[in-house]
C-alpha cells in the first residue's frame, strides 16, 4: 500500500516532518498536471486530511523554473480528457477536496499559471519567489480558467481579475503582492525555508480553530452574513460545535488567565 505521506518516486513527492507536510509537484520538464498526476495529488492531501497528527501542509514545485503550468496539452493532444477523472480532489488535489480544513501554504517557485495558479489559489496562504510569475492564458488557447473565474473577481478587483483572465496578461509577483494575493516574495533560495517557518508556526497554532475558520469561509461564500452568523452561534457548523466542545477551548481561557503559552492537543 502506498504511503501517500512520504512518497519519493514518481511526479508528486511528499515528506512529513513533525505536523508538517510537504507536497512537491515534479514532472520535468514543467510540472504540467496529467489525470494520473491529478490523482495522485489528490490521494496525497486526502492523506494529510485524514491524518489527526498533520495540522499544516505545503505545496510547491520541482525545480528552479516552474511551479506548475496546469494542464498537461501535450497529454490532452495524446487523448487525455480534458474532463477526465481528476480524482478524489478535483484538478490539482485539493481545489475540490471537502473537509480539508487545516492550513495549506503554496510556495509558489517559478512559472505559475493556467491551472498551476488556480491550484496556487486554493491555498490558504501563498508565498513567492522573486523569479516567479503568474498568468491565466487559457484565453489563448481557446478556453477558460474556470476556477479563476470563480476565485479571482472574489479576492481582487473585479476589473484588475478581469484584464488578467481577458487578456492572459503575465503578473509579477510584485503586482501579485499588491494585490493581495501573495503574503510574501522571497530570494529563491530562501523561498522553502521561509515556508517551512511559516508552517513551524501555523503548526504550533490551535488545529480546531484553524479547522473552525476554514468551514466557515468556505461557507460564508454562499449565505448571508446573518444566515452564516445565525449557523455559528447555533454551532450548525461541525467543525464549530467540536471546537466549542473541546478541551482546548478551555485551555486556550485558562492559558490566558494564567499568562502562559496554550498546549493544544487538538480535541
Amino acid at each position: 500500500m502506498t504511503d501517500f505521506t512520504n512518497m519519493t518516486d514518481g511526479p508528486v513527492k511528499t515528506r512529513r516532518e513533525g505536523a508538517i507536510f510537504e507536497v512537491t509537484l515534479d514532472r520535468p520538464k514543467a510540472n504540467a498536471i496529467d489525470l494520473v498526476t491529478s490523482r495522485i495529488m489528490g490521494d496525497a492531501f486526502k492523506a494529510f486530511r485524514d491524518d489527526d497528527d498533520l495540522r499544516v501542509a505545503i505545496i510547491t514545485g520541482g525545480g528552479e523554473k516552474f511551479f506548475c503550468p496546469g494542464w498537461d496539452l501535450k497529454a490532452a493532444a495524446d487523448g487525455d480528457e480534458v474532463d477526465g477523472d481528476y480524482g478524489v480532489g478535483g484538478f490539482g488535489g485539493m481545489q475540490e477536496m471537502r473537509g480539508l480544513n487545516k492550513p495549506i501554504i503554496a510556495a509558489v517557485n517559478g512559472i505559475c499559471c493556467g491551472g498551476g495558479f488556480e491550484v496556487a489559489l486554493s491555498a490558504d496562504l501563498i508565498l513567492s519567489s522573486d523569479t516567479a510569475s503568474f498568468a491565466l492564458p487559457e484565453i489563448r488557447s481557446g478556453t477558460i480558467a474556470d476556477a479563476a473565474s470563480v476565485k479571482l473577481p472574489k479576492r481582487i478587483p473585479y476589473h484588475v481579475a478581469m484584464d488578467l483572465l481577458l487578456t492572459g496578461r503575465w503578473m509579477d509577483p510584485e503586482e501579485a503582492q499588491r494585490l493581495g494575493i501573495v503574503r510574501s516574495i522571497h530570494p529563491a533560495g530562501e523561498l522553502m525555508e521561509a515556508a517551512w517557518d511559516l508552517a513551524r508556526h501555523l503548526a504550533s497554532g490551535p488545529p480546531l480553530v484553524y479547522a473552525a475558520i476554514k468551514e466557515v469561509v468556505r461557507e460564508a461564500e454562499r449565505m448571508t452574513f446573518q444566515e452564516t452568523m445565525n449557523m455559528i452561534t447555533k454551532r450548525q457548523f461541525e467543525t464549530i460545535d467540536v471546537l466549542y466542545a473541546s478541551e482546548d477551548q478551555v485551555e486556550g481561557a485558562k492559558a490566558f488567565a494564567e499568562k502562559r503559552d496554550p498546549v493544544w492537543k487538538g480535541k
